[in-house]
């Protein structure tokens, strides 16, 4: 499937097969086109908790409106964050580049993040969100269906996979196989409304 096809085909499937299971070659293959998602400052902050246990599944659903794609789906990826990348990983994403480059970057990205909560968590925060995009898209191209979810109680959602302290939750992505299809999109704004050359009109 080409891109354009796989991005008009995209849709949120909430009902999955549950006998279908995704092979271990199709799975690495997903979680590393998303790990091709760029970061600002290539600071790699986004985390995929893959949740493949049963009985992790049945407690996620639970805090989840009991939504059936959370035990149904083949995957469940839980998009997170480590907010304090900047301090923890600068220096390792820019090892290969030019000493010039490197030594530039590393200061730049200390002097860009601290002290600055909200710009951290803004960041990571549009990280998993082009993440979870490349993800959905990577899985449409496979012939696969995904759906982005953030009906759940994060705190509780935080607790059964021992999020860390310095962590975020942004959302949830299930993928797997539809069992019937979607509903026709419900409406669609159209350009004159959601494109705005240059400025917005006073």
């Amino acid at each position: 499937m080409n891109i354009n096809e796989a991005i008009r085909s995209r849709r949120a499937v909430k009902y999955f097969d549950p006998e279908y299971q995704l092979s271990a070659e199709s799975q690495a293959e997903l979680l590393d086109l998303a790990m091709q998602s760029p970061t600002a400052f290539n600071l790699q902050h986004w985390r995929m908790v893959v949740v493949d246990d049963v009985v992790q599944r049945q407690a996620i659903r639970a805090v989840a409106w009991d939504q059936a794609q959370v035990t149904d789906a083949s995957m469940l990826i839980i998009l997170c964050a480590d907010q304090n990348s900047w301090q923890k990983n600068a220096a390792r994403v820019w090892e290969h580049a030019p000493a010039d480059v490197r030594d530039m970057m590393v200061p730049a990205i200390d002097a860009y993040y601290r002290d600055r909560p909200q710009v951290q968590r803004d960041e990571i925060m549009r990280s998993c969100g082009i993440m979870g995009q490349t993800l959905m898209l990577a899985a449409r191209g496979m012939g696969l269906d995904s759906c982005p979810m953030d009906g759940f109680d994060f705190d509780a959602v935080a607790k059964i996979i021992h999020l860390p302290s310095d962590h975020t939750i942004a959302f949830m992505v299930a993928i797997g196989k539809k069992i019937q299809e979607v509903w026709p999109k419900p409406g669609q704004l159209g350009k004159s409304e959601v494109v705005i050359r240059n400025r917005f009109p006073d």
